[in-house]
């Protein structure tokens, strides 16, 4: 009987050897270079969101500083404030000053390595039934609290270009948006992000 106890053991702990190193592999795969897509182009993308996520903390520093002990209507009121901020400092953005036309092309064939066959007809399918199709695409729109915040895949935010933590990836049907953590602003867009 101890035998038998041993062998599910080894077989269990086999087993997640096994999910441990595909988990690894498909991590290690989602970062490799894709062929034909620019270091420099990534690079410079990168540097586009970071100039933003600069610009964004340095309006939150003009704020009072939030206590620990901030109701939630002092955050509420905080938000507010640095949304008009960023607005207001914003006012004249356009689609395009952080996805160049050249990091649309390196993302969309980021997407296309990483999603082929059926890996990205699940993804289009998912994104399909996504609840945010009312969500309005355009910069400095907000993102609607309300909307469903699909999540991205792993293996998607793996491949693609790290981002800050200030601001994160969402889809809107094949539109790929970054948009702010915080006050859910658009900051840019890219639409037929998918293969």
């Amino acid at each position: 009987m101890k035998s038998v106890g041993n062998l599910y053991r080894i077989g269990l702990i086999t087993l997640a050897l096994v999910r441990v190193a595909a988990a690894q592999d498909a991590a290690a795969l989602a970062s490799q270079p894709v062929p034909g897509v620019d270091p420099a182009v990534i690079s410079e993308f990168e540097n586009r969101v970071r100039q933003y996520t600069r610009q964004r903390e340095a309006l939150e520093a003009t704020l009072p500083t939030l206590s620990k002990q901030a109701t939630a209507e002092e955050i509420t009121a905080h938000k507010a404030e640095l949304l008009k901020k960023v607005l207001a400092e914003r006012k004249g953005a356009t689609r395009g000053q952080v996805f160049s036309p050249a990091a649309e092309k390196a993302i969309r064939q980021i997407i296309a390595a990483h999603y082929t066959g059926r890996d990205a007809m699940e993804l289009r399918k998912e994104l399909a039934e996504a609840e945010n199709k009312t969500v309005p695409v355009r910069v400095n729109a907000v993102y609607p609290e309300a909307a469903e915040l699909l999540e991205m895949p792993p293996k998607l935010l793996l491949a693609l270009p790290d981002l800050p933590k200030q601001v994160r990836y969402r889809f809107v049907g094949n539109s790929l948006l970054i948009v702010d953590r915080e006050n859910h602003l658009i900051v840019d867009h890219m639409q037929n992000a998918l293969p």
